[in-house]
């Protein structure tokens, strides 16, 4: 049978290709397994975002769980997974099951995993559950109503949790009288009932479910967030933008024209808020392909600053253990003191929109307070669909050294996760396959737009891709 691996954050396989129901009763049997041998009467929270058979992959999992009399609390349709890893600690349980595939395209379903602390179970635990997925096929049987009437199903609202919970962090009746009045862009994900909820005054797209999500993938980059943008540029009063991905724990930003404003820009934008303004301190914890002006602004702040391999789970495990004032990675996945130790693209974004309204600037505003501190500085990443043959040549390429890429020196190097290159003049560029789709990303640092787009180019010509 198919041999089934998690990746940088879950397992995630084509729909009716490898992502099953039989795989995922497979899978969910090993979750089972390994409960029952780390603690006794375990208990699960499970849910679903909007994807193409959310509700049935669920449905397989609960079956399986409660066959195994792990005990099981789930919501009655969509949720995010912070609400997943939310509800963890809420009903006090061992392990959170999502069934996402975040922002990978459409035809994708997935499969997480959240640890007792509320955030992504730790890579050596995942290891353990991975090996214990079973070649066999599974039996899947049992009704819910019957798990139901036994008590091993129980059935609550996780939504309204998470949005009572927000609620409790944030004044929303401020919010909703901001002069920033704000665009919301769910992407047809599981943020849409509670942001619409929160913010009814807001201006929301693609706020209904379409598993289908147009046929872009939803994740916040700015080539699927171009209606958002140019909704923001075409309406003046419009001054503040927010995107989540399909699952909603990720997040992009847009200024009062409609600029995107990336995930560095907006770590960048927490450290400065939570520790300037709000004298709070603690480590922050950086996946490996994160803009260097993160380290840069630690050192003048005084916070100590650790970077980690790429993939949320690194950063989660260092706020079980430390006090961290911001984790983050160039995905979009970021966490925040005082908050579960989990990506949140909604938490994050009403925390720069509370930075917004407590000072009274613009997020333009903010972003320049930011540059006057570190430099400006632009961003790209390309994501290239290539052979497997060429991918594992650029690779090779890459292990065998590279000293330049045409009229940038290779100045410094880490090879953390992938293949960073510090180049003169505050510049870098990183490569490194994905870990959940097959791609070869390259990303790319500059000074101006043009420079990084050079930078792009030069990379790509000395990889032959």
């Amino acid at each position: 049978m198919l041999k089934i691996k998690f990746g940088t954050d879950g397992w995630r396989a084509i729909i009716a290709q490898e992502y099953t129901v039989e795989n995922v009763a497979r899978v969910t049997h090993a979750v089972c397994l390994w409960l029952k041998n780390q603690t006794n009467n375990p208990s699960v929270v499970i849910g679903y975002d909007c994807r193409f058979g959310g509700e049935l992959f669920t449905e397989t999992a609960i079956k399986v769980l409660c066959s195994n009399d792990i005990k099981v609390f789930t919501h009655k349709g969509f949720v995010s997974t912070p609400m997943i890893s939310f509800g963890v600690l809420q009903y006090q349980c061992a392990q959170g099951i999502v069934i996402t595939a975040s922002h990978n395209p459409p035809s994708y379903n997935g499969f997480k995993l959240k640890g007792a602390h509320g955030g992504p179970t730790p890579p050596h635990q995942i290891a353990e559950v991975e090996n214990l997925i079973p070649d066999a096929v599974v039996p899947i049987s049992g009704d819910l109503s019957d798990f139901e009437k036994k008590g091993l199903l129980v059935y609550v609202d996780l939504e309204k949790d998470y949005e009572d919970y927000i609620r409790s962090k944030f004044d929303i009746v401020s919010m909703n009288q901001s002069p920033f009045k704000m665009a919301y862009d769910a992407m047809f994900g599981a943020g849409q009932r509670v942001m619409k909820n929160l913010f009814p005054k807001a201006l929301h797209l693609h706020c209904e479910v379409n598993p289908f999500f147009n046929g872009i993938s939803p994740e916040p980059l700015h080539k699927n967030l171009l209606e958002l943008s140019a909704v923001i540029q075409n309406t003046p009063e419009l001054k503040f933008g927010l995107a989540n991905d399909g699952d909603a724990d990720r997040i992009a930003l847009y200024d009062e024209d409609g600029k995107y404003i990336d995930s560095h820009h907006i770590i960048l934008l927490l450290i400065h808020y939570l520790h300037k303004y709000k004298n709070l301190t603690g480590k922050v914890a950086i996946a490996a392909s994160t803009t260097l002006r993160v380290n840069k602004l630690c050192a003048l702040y005084g916070l100590p600053c650790e970077v980690t391999p790429i993939g949320f789970k690194y950063i989660s495990e260092i706020m079980m253990h430390e006090d961290v004032l911001v984790g983050g990675e160039e995905s979009g996945g970021i966490s925040v003191k005082g908050h579960i130790p989990e990506r949140d693209g909604i938490y994050d974004g009403l925390v720069i929109y509370e930075f917004m309204n407590a000072t009274g600037k613009s997020l333009k505003e903010l972003c320049a307070e930011i540059y006057e501190i570190v430099g400006q500085f632009y961003y790209e990443r390309a994501d290239l669909h290539l052979l497997e043959s060429q991918k594992q040549q650029a690779i090779e390429r890459c292990k065998a050294g590279i000293t330049a890429f045409g009229s940038y020196p290779v100045v410094d190097t880490n090879f953390i996760d992938g293949f960073k290159y510090e180049l003169p003049n505050h510049c870098w560029t990183m490569i490194r396959a994905s870990g959940t789709e097959p791609l070869l990303r390259i990303y790319a640092e500059g000074n101006t737009l043009e420079e990084v787009n050079d930078i792009l180019l030069q990379v790509r010509n000395t990889l032959g891709v």
